[in-house]
Parts: structure tokens; C-alpha cells; sequence
């Protein structure tokens, strides 16, 4: 009778996220929209249209950079970590958005790219860590 060597247990499967990667996805949208509605609301004096349609205009290249930022495996996996996936988003929604801003025309000068990296870094990062913090008292 031959003895096996024994082996060692394979590590714990990370744990699922505590929402669904969709949700995530949702989250991240609407605190965009939150952005851009802030945004054109700061600037309705002087003259910028605050309707819907052009508050979505305003989201949409960042939008764009929040759902290619999604297609990375690192971002899904687990939505609610701040590092990789809020920085992933966080960076894909500044730089997508500031290209495609200069691509159409809307610009994207210094200061606007200042503030909508501090606002979305705020609010991209800030719902992960209210999540993990929830999570951990949960759990």
C-alpha cells in the first residue's frame, strides 16, 4: 500500500461581492448622472441649459469611460473594493470623458478636469467604502 503525499488545502475561493456586479455597474452610472446633474446645476447662471437632455450630454463620455472600465475582469470581480476597481472606474471615467469632451468639442480645460476628478473620485470611491465599511459591521 503506497501512501499519497498529502497535499495541502487549496486556499478559501475569494468571497463573492455583497451585491451582484450589476449593481455595482448601477451605482457607478447614477453617481455620474449625480455629477453631471451638480455640474450643470453649479452653472445655471450663466445661461447653461440645466434640462435633461443636456445634463445627459454631460454624462455620457464619462459614461462611456465607466462601462469600458466595467469590461475589465479586475472591475467586476469584486465591484466594492476601492483598489483596483474604484481607481479602474474612477480612471476610466476622468480620461474616456476628457477625450471624448475634447473629441466633440465641449473642451476640457484644467480646472474642469480638477474638479470632476475630485467630485468623481468622491463619488465613484466614496459608495465602495460606505459598501465595504456596511459589509464588515454585517458580516
Amino acid at each position: 500500500m503506497s501512501r499519497r503525499p498529502s497535499r495541502r488545502p487549496s486556499p478559501a475561493a475569494p468571497s463573492a461581492p455583497a451585491r451582484p456586479p450589476a449593481a455595482g455597474l448601477a451605482v457607478d452610472l447614477v453617481a455620474v448622472l449625480v455629477f453631471a446633474l451638480v455640474g450643470r446645476a453649479s452653472h445655471a447662471g450663466d445661461g447653461a441649459g440645466t434640462g435633461l437632455g443636456t445634463v445627459l450630454l454631460v454624462a455620457l463620455p464619462f459614461w462611456v469611460g465607466v462601462v469600458l472600465a466595467w469590461a475589465l475582469p479586475r472591475v467586476h470581480r469584486d465591484p466594492t473594493r476601492l483598489v483596483p476597481a474604484g481607481v479602474l472606474v474612477l480612471a476610466g471615467a476622468v480620461v474616456v470623458g476628457a477625450v471624448l469632451r475634447l473629441a466633440s468639442g465641449q473642451g476640457a480645460p484644467a480646472p474642469f478636469l480638477l474638479v470632476t476628478t475630485l467630485v468623481l473620485a468622491v463619488l465613484l470611491l466614496g459608495w465602495r467604502a460606505i459598501a465595504r465599511v456596511a459589509a464588515r459591521r454585517a458580516g
